[in-house]
Parts: C-alpha cells; structure tokens; sequence
C-alpha cells in the first residue's frame, strides 16, 4: 500500500511528538486509526457490492438465454443460474411470509 520504511516511520513519529506535544499525539494517534479503519471498511463495502452486482448482472444475462431458449436445452451454467435465482425467490419469501406471520402476531 504505502511503501514506507522503518526510518521514515520513525522521522513522521518525531516530528508527530514535535508538532503535536505528547499531550495530544495519543488522541492523533487514535484518530488516524479510526479514519483508516473507517476508509477501509468502506473500501470493502464498495468492493462487495460491486461484486454482488456483477454475479447479479451476470446470473440476469443467464436467465436472459434461458428465457430465450424457452427454458429448454438448458447449458450447466444456465441451469445453475436458474436454480440459484428460484432459491433466491424461495428465500426472500419465506423471510417475507415470517415478517407477516410476526406482524400479525404483533397486532
């Protein structure tokens, strides 16, 4: 990522403690971390669904050629496709069918 060595690492922490006094370079410290594991943790959330998008785009062109072919003759990679989105379908309505069941519970 940064290619920083040990000198130049300790160079910044000199002029860290120079600059900002030892009262407040813990605080700095802290703060530096969190912007940096924040950045990252966005990094990876933008890389994620990025990711899911694609495998959604591509099992939507999947289906696409499936439909095309009158879902006959299927190739492996369509028939899998078609198969990952009815498990899909299935899972988001029976979380669906247990938010009514809990909402009608609930009144």
């Amino acid at each position: 990522m940064l290619d920083i060595g040990f000198w130049e690492l300790i160079l910044i922490a000199i002029l860290a403690l120079v600059v900002l006094g030892p009262e407040r370079l813990p605080g700095a410290i802290r703060s530096v971390v969190s912007t940096f594991r924040s950045i990252k943790q966005t990094a990876n959330n933008l890389k994620a669904e990025f990711n899911h998008e694609l495998r959604v785009n591509e099992l939507h062109e999947q289906l696409k050629q499936a439909e095309q072919k009158g879902m006959m003759n299927l190739t492996e990679s369509e028939k899998k496709a078609v198969s990952e989105l009815e498990q899909a379908a299935h899972d988001v309505n029976q979380i669906k069918n247990n938010l009514n069941s809990d909402n009608k519970s609930n009144q």
